[in-house]
């Protein structure tokens, strides 16, 4: 499998003049830990997470400490720190020279990428677009319905039926940003949370029984805390 086959389509962008609250109140929103930062022509600059933020004056956490022997040689690390702390705009804050993938990356590269970077997620690029993201919980979420035996003639069937599922979606309300979609030897994976009611998973569903190709469907979503009880 490659990064095209199981990353994320809706990607959640940040502004780079973006405020850091609404920064912060924007991944809140959309109930993620990162997105990449775009400039107005859509190119890539760097990548905002709960990382980024975790040392805030707002919320009394500052500064980091360090040891003794790093006071030595920390002036650049405490300039940067400072910066991380106290500036009000993702551009300050952002990290740059992200790393990043493209569609026809193989999974099992994207992980040694999150693996050695420390780092839970990379976007996927088509030239300078950024045109998905895979994330540690993607790789979880293939993982989770993979066969013993690898099938890799199957790979290219499974790709179109999601492709075509994608664009049956794409254009309709219900389809909750926030969704994944991973198609194994013809069955249709749904992860993620709906919002508002089930009804949402159950026309996913049914969009996905209607695709050419699509064998069964698999739902692994599950309701928000906000919609628990309604």
């Amino acid at each position: 499998m490659q990064a095209v086959d199981v990353m994320n389509r809706d990607v959640v962008s940040v502004k780079p003049d973006l405020t850091v609250r609404e920064a912060a109140a924007l991944l809140v929103e959309h109930e993620i830990s990162g997105a990449p930062v775009l400039d107005p022509q859509g190119h890539l600059l760097g990548m905002i997470s709960d990382g980024d933020l975790l040392h805030r004056v707002e919320l009394g956490t500052g500064e980091p400490r360090r040891s003794r022997w790093l006071e030595i040689f920390s002036a650049s690390h405490d300039a940067a720190a400072y910066v991380k702390a106290h500036a009000r705009l993702v551009k300050d804050v952002m990290t740059a020279g992200v790393v990043t993938v493209d569609e026809a990356t193989p999974l099992d590269e994207v992980a040694s990428l999150l693996e050695i970077h420390h780092i839970r997620r990379v976007p996927v690029m088509r030239g300078d677009e950024v045109v998905g993201i895979v994330s540690r919980a993607n790789l979880v979420q293939a993982l989770s319905i993979a066969p013993l035996e690898p099938n890799t003639l199957q790979a290219v069937s499974d790709r179109e039926i999601r492709a075509m599922l994608m664009g049956e979606i794409a254009s309709h309300n219900w389809a909750l940003s926030g969704r994944n979609i991973i198609v194994r030897n013809g069955v249709v994976h749904l992860f993620g949370y709906y919002v508002w009611s089930p009804a949402q998973v159950q026309a996913l569903r049914v969009a996905a029984e209607s695709v050419p190709g699509v064998k069964a469907v698999e739902d692994h979503t599950c309701a928000t805390p906000a919609t628990v009880g309604m």
